[in-house]
């Protein structure tokens, strides 16, 4: 996938980047390296390696040739410089955080983010000594007002999780650059087929490929991407993150942004980060994920399209009282999602998750009573599945925030989520119209 006269498109790579026949068998499927380590040229060679002089394996904590296939086909669909896999999609996010935070940093993040990410960033790094103030992502502006001399990082989501919210990327960006900082986003519910964070702006990219990178339900992973283009040497960058230009004490004195240039960063979170606290993806899962990877533009089609459908169908039915989902041309985040997501059938491709209300005296009770009456929807916490996931976020997925956090990330006591899948969407609609009908 090298040849620089030829632009080649998003379902090719997402077939063919990163891989190459193998050239011991002839294999055209990537194999399974399942190694934990590898064996050197010699002992210069193993030097070399250890200086970060030379590229190669070392031991597949730290890299692993079917764990880079994956590297390279996430960083080149997300129109990424680099890459970096890991064992979940919150460890990803871990990592590309802590390779530039320490103790006494600040975040400011949207306070509709996923909840285990607010736990994550709001519990998990206030032990750690970094602090996370969560802002209302509707205007921009908010997140300029939050930060602080001490601020590292600006954290959003394209889409989020359950407010099915789209994130304005470009003048948050804006603001975070106007600061030396780089803006991290998330872009797990959109994937990389539907939105590059990195054409509006973002610095960092996150996933957790258990979702629709997988598409399967099947398989845990997440991945870290660099744009490349964040400028960690002068300017206010430069002042608010020296340890990127400084000798690492965690790997042999290396600068990792003089000696890597624009995929320091990468190799900092790698370095420092996953080699040291050891959230690495194992080869089978990476593999897995590949297989999933592959047809990635033609399920987010069918999750955009059936998404639609069913979020029509709930806004003119007589039992729900509200509907939440980007691509109706009634929702207040429609006119975004058509200027930062990629069309589909002529709409915004807006992903697969909706949520809803039912209409009735208690909407709450209703709404377990509809999941329990779902016949093949199925009642889980996750997303991004091929199959249609249903789930009540206030008790389930967002348990563990208060009132004031579930009330500033949207999530109210009677909100139903669906992640709908690539089934037939008959069945779908008929499933969910049934399902309705037997919870009032």
């Amino acid at each position: 996938m090298a040849d620089q006269d030829h632009e080649y498109g998003f379902g090719t790579r997402a077939i063919h980047s990163g891989a190459i026949p193998d050239p011991v068998t002839g294999a055209r499927a990537t194999p399974i390296h399942q190694t934990t380590s590898f064996v050197f040229d010699s002992a210069e060679h193993a030097a070399s390696l250890f200086n970060l002089q030379t590229f190669g394996n070392v031991y597949s904590r730290i890299s692993n040739p079917t764990v880079a296939v994956l590297e390279e086909r996430v960083a080149s669909l997300e129109g990424g410089r680099a890459a970096l896999a890991c064992a979940t999609g919150m460890a990803a996010q871990m990592t590309a955080l802590l390779a530039i935070l320490k103790a006494g940093d600040h975040i400011v993040a949207a306070s509709t983010l996923y909840g285990g990410t607010v736990g994550q960033l709001g519990i998990g790094f206030s032990r750690l000594g970094i602090e996370t103030t969560f802002v209302d992502p509707e205007d921009p502006e908010n997140f300029r007002k939050a930060i602080r001399p001490n601020t590292r990082a600006v954290y959003g989501e394209t889409l989020g999780n359950p407010l099915v919210n789209v994130f304005d990327i470009e003048p948050v960006a804006q603001i975070a650059h106007e600061h030396g900082l780089p803006l991290v986003i998330d872009n797990t519910v959109a994937s990389p087929y539907l939105c590059n964070p990195f054409a509006f702006g973002a610095d960092i990219v996150v996933h957790s490929a258990t979702k629709y990178l997988g598409g399967h339900g099947t398989t845990m992973a997440g991945v870290v991407v660099e744009s490349g283009k964040f400028d960690w040497g002068s300017g206010l960058a430069a002042k608010n993150f020296p340890e990127m230009l400084e000798p690492s004490r965690a790997y042999h004195g290396v600068k990792f942004y003089e000696t890597f240039g624009d995929f320091g960063y990468t190799m900092k979170a790698r370095m420092e980060v996953n080699r040291t606290f050891g959230a690495t993806l194992s080869p089978l899962n990476a593999w897995l994920i590949l297989q999933g990877i592959e047809t990635l533009h033609l399920r987010m089609q069918a999750h955009c399209r059936n998404a639609l459908r069913v979020a029509e169908f709930l806004s003119e039915h007589p039992l729900v009282g509200w509907v939440n989902y980007p691509g109706l041309p009634g929702s207040p985040h429609h006119a975004l999602a058509k200027k930062q997501f990629r069309p589909v059938d002529g709409g915004p491709g807006a992903s697969g998750i909706l949520t809803f209300g039912i209409r009735a005296g208690d909407a709450a009770r209703a709404g377990e009573r509809f999941i329990d009456a779902c016949e093949f929807l199925s009642h889980l916490a996750n997303i991004g599945d091929a199959k249609t996931l249903v789930i009540h976020p206030a008790s389930t997925t967002h348990r563990q925030l208060n009132e004031e956090e579930l009330a500033r990330a949207g999530v109210r006591p009677d909100m139903i989520r669906l992640s709908v899948g690539i089934e037939d969407v008959e069945d779908i609609l008929w499933d969910v119209d049934q399902a309705l009908r037997k919870a009032v």
